[in-house]
């Protein structure tokens, strides 16, 4: 898929080999993934990304996922919001749903099972990927 067709997806994941992992299905699928290892390097990057959606950890060093949530949409329209983390607890789901997440995944969690959910999310299919990407 052309780069200029290819939706942005921004992900915010502090554990590289999860980044590396959601990247490589994200590219597969045709996705154009921008990764970020903190909600601080998003906030200070400057980017102005354009995304279809936000992956975001829960559990970030320093500001985490929740907090980063509720500082963007204070100063831009969000994208669907995709939570992500490995400790599915109640109060997270409830604090998710409060800042408006459209989803909140459970890892470890399948690229098929993901991909399902921006598709959803954002309105958009995938094409098709590659043998082994989900």
């Amino acid at each position: 898929m052309p780069s200029s067709m290819a939706r942005t997806v921004v992900v915010v994941e502090d554990d590289a080999s999860v980044s590396s992992a959601l990247t490589r299905i994200l590219r597969l699928a045709g996705s154009e993934p921008v990764v970020y290892p903190s909600a601080e390097a998003l906030l200070g990057s400057g980017d102005p990304w354009n995304a279809s959606c936000l992956i975001i950890d829960v559990q970030l060093p320093g500001l985490d996922g929740f907090a980063l949530c509720e500082k963007l949409a204070r100063s831009r329209r969000l994208p669907p919001v995709i939570f992500m983390t490995a400790f599915d607890e109640p109060e997270a789901r409830a604090r998710a749903a409060a800042v408006g997440a459209y989803a909140f995944l459970t890892k470890p969690f399948s690229g098929r099972s993901l991909l399902d959910v921006i598709e959803q999310a954002t309105g958009s299919p995938f094409g098709p990927i590659s043998q082994g990407a989900a």
